[in-house]
């Protein structure tokens, strides 16, 4: 292959696997959770591919230690515990007890099913990992989409099994004090604004 020929393939071939590697980034999910609105959506290459009612803390918004308050902010995804567990499954310190419980079982308000442990990467959620705040199952599905955690995200054990799915460690989580509608349209906007940014470089 001629020199000229060969620089040019290596040129194309870096091109597209750049190309590649940003379609990636794009395609990997975020998570939006509207506090008014008791809901998390799933976004995907600028799709919403799911809608799940969830309940936040009943002590309110923040992230100081043993204020039971739900971090306001950006989160990640930084462990996922409970794979192949049934839905129900009883968790304690992160390990399936072996114990199952139906939805809605008297006097029982347990972690199940599914974890997904947060980090915080900002001063107003960095305590997020060390307090324990994890998107998880409850048995308490009547109380979802009502404010009644200690913290955590709560939701219904088949809905927590599709988030935990589609949502691998290194997801970008925002939870937000604004209607769900509002939110959307500016996550919108932030990632116009950033196509245009990669489209100038």
């Amino acid at each position: 292959m001629p020199m000229k020929s060969h620089r040019c393939f290596c040129f194309l071939a870096t091109l597209v696997v750049f190309y590649f590697s940003r379609l990636s980034a794009v395609a990997q999910p975020e998570i939006i959770i509207s506090v008014p609105d008791q809901r998390l959506v799933i976004m995907e290459n600028g799709v919403l591919v799911g809608h799940y009612p969830v309940s936040t803390s009943k002590f309110g918004l923040g992230d100081e230690p043993s204020s039971y308050a739900t971090p306001l902010g950006m989160l990640e995804v930084a462990a996922k515990v409970g794979e192949g567990a049934p839905l129900g499954a009883v968790f304690k310190s992160q390990h399936f007890t072996g114990e199952i419980l139906p939805p809605n079982a008297p006097g029982r308000d347990p972690i199940v099913t599914r974890i997904l442990h947060l980090r915080g990467p900002d001063a107003g959620t960095a305590r997020a990992y060390d307090r324990g705040i994890y998107i998880h199952g409850t048995p308490e599905e009547a109380k979802i989409g009502h404010p009644a955690s200690y913290g955590c995200i709560r939701m219904r054990s088949c809905d927590v099994v599709r988030v935990f799915d589609a949502a691998p460690v290194g997801t970008k989580i925002a939870i937000v004090d604004v209607p769900l509608r509002r939110a959307l349209a500016e996550w919108a906007v932030q990632r116009m604004n950033q196509g245009r940014r990669f489209a100038a470089n």
